[in-house]
């Protein structure tokens, strides 16, 4: 027999990705004033060789901190090879050369091809203005972004994002003018310093021309690298009040490449952590699917939960583990965060899920926890959308199983013996929980309700 009843209909639809499902994020927090970083200059540094000089962070007459050296390293040191580059951004960066432009890999593609990591996309920045950069690949490319404008290329159904030098982020101050009289350093070298002034994180401000083989190090990204550190590219406080999306993007680089914070940045990354909930919600839902999507999801939601930001993106999912007394060092304990393990198996950068898929496993994992289930009902259901609703096949395999549940997950119920037609009633009330867990996880008061179950603040198991 086929899957008929609404509820589940709705639910299998979630699972195909020509439909978007509703972000289960809120934004509740009072908008803060933001203040501006300094505008620091560059130390002296030779055009074409590795610099002793350290760089100051604060400009000169600045004493009492110095920043890291500029490097430039030859991408052999790191086995980088034209190979690992996809043939799309190629074909970019031929086509911007050929018409004079200097053209580099830039941010966290760079990252990942020195630690031999396979890079989420390919990102370019070069010489060209924006209009020049459109009209080389006229037909094919689109300027988009406000604050922070680049272009889209679309080279064989990919998009390769291309920024251009002469572009600076609307409402920055840190934009220092070249002067050779002040700045004992090539142009070159002055135009990539202070581009990558204008990153958020140092292993983030690496540039990489592979015509030469060469990586440019301004900030110390490389070492930070080597001390698996995520370090903000001015200090971390003012960097995340300039930003506060930063603050999720450094949670989400720390999951996926098992990073960890210095002590400045943690600090600020959990006092400031209220303020991401001020974020526009598509862009909170497309720094989610970030986290969620790509393969650590498992890490992403034990460092949201860590430093206080689970209860102002998923309050749902933070009063679970608050209820559970949940520790970041227990392991095999948490349903939700077994169940996004497993997910993770199956993804990686270069190849996610979409986000209708972990939303429903929050959706389903939540009415899991509102009502435990026996584990034929919670395997049934699973078999049902996998087989696209078939309800009668979904049953015969459910009984089929003989593998015995694991005891300590408090949302299975002792395993009982079910007719097939209670076991599909009770399918089915279970499909229109997740559903109705579904549409509350979007309800800005149910959420506000959610938020006020969290006995503590997360941050407190820190200690």
């Amino acid at each position: 027999m086929a899957l008929r009843p609404p509820e589940l209909r709705l639910l299998g639809s979630l699972t195909r990705p020509g439909r978007l499902a509703p972000s289960p994020l809120a934004a509740l927090a009072s908008p803060r004033r933001r203040r501006r970083a300094p505008s620091p200059s560059p130390s002296p540094s030779d055009s074409s060789t590795p610099s002793t000089a350290p760089v100051s962070a604060g400009g000169p007459g600045v004493e009492g901190f110095e920043g890291p050296e500029w490097k430039k390293v030859s991408a052999k040191r790191f086995g980088i090879e034209e190979s690992m580059i996809p043939a799309e951004a190629w074909n970019v960066l031929h086509r911007l050369r050929s018409r004079g432009y200097d053209v580099y890999l830039v941010g966290g593609c760079v990252r990942d091809l020195i630690m031999k990591k396979t890079p989420k996309d390919f990102d370019i920045i070069t010489t060209a203005d924006l209009r020049q950069v459109k009209d080389t690949f006229s037909g094919s490319a689109v300027i988009v972004g406000r604050r922070f404008p680049i272009c889209h290329v679309h080279e064989n159904n990919s998009i390769v994002e291309v920024s251009s030098f002469s572009t600076c982020a609307r409402g920055s101050s840190r934009n220092p003018i070249y002067n050779s009289k002040s700045q004992n350093c090539s142009k070159n070298d002055f135009v990539r310093w202070k581009n990558c002034q204008g990153r958020d994180f140092t292993i983030n401000g690496l540039m990489f021309n592979p015509y030469s083989e060469k990586i440019y190090d301004y900030l110390g990204g490389i070492n930070d690298i080597k001390k698996a550190k995520v370090r903000t590219v001015i200090p971390a406080g003012t960097s995340f009040q300039e930003d506060c999306a930063r603050i999720l993007r450094a949670i989400r680089i720390a999951a996926r490449l098992g990073f960890s914070f210095p002590k400045e940045t943690a600090y600020y990354v959990r006092t400031l952590a209220s303020s991401v909930a001020r974020l526009d919600k598509g862009r909170i839902l497309m720094e989610m699917n970030y986290m969620l999507a790509y393969g650590s999801a498992e890490a992403s939601l034990r460092l949201l939960w860590r430093f206080g930001l689970l209860e102002h993106l998923l309050p749902f999912q933070a009063a679970y583990f608050a209820s559970t007394r949940f520790k970041r060092k227990d392991k095999g304990t948490n349903m939700l965060l077994v169940l996004f393990s497993k997910l993770d198996n199956f993804l990686t950068p270069n190849r996610p899920c979409h986000n209708s898929l972990w939303i429903s496993l929050l959706a389903f994992h939540e009415a899991l926890a509102r009502q435990p289930r026996d584990p034929l009902v919670v395997a049934t259901l699973a078999l049902a959308f996998y087989l696209g609703g078939d309800m009668s096949l979904a049953v015969d395999i459910g009984k089929s199983i003989n593998r015995q549940h694991d005891s300590s997950f408090r949302e299975l119920l002792e395993p009982q013996i079910w007719a097939d037609k209670h076991l599909v009633d009770e399918v089915q009330s279970f499909a229109a929980l997740m559903k109705r867990a579904l549409t509350e996880m979007t309800d800005e008061y149910l959420v506000a309700k959610a938020m006020a179950k969290i006995p503590q603040a997360p941050s407190s198991d820190l200690k």
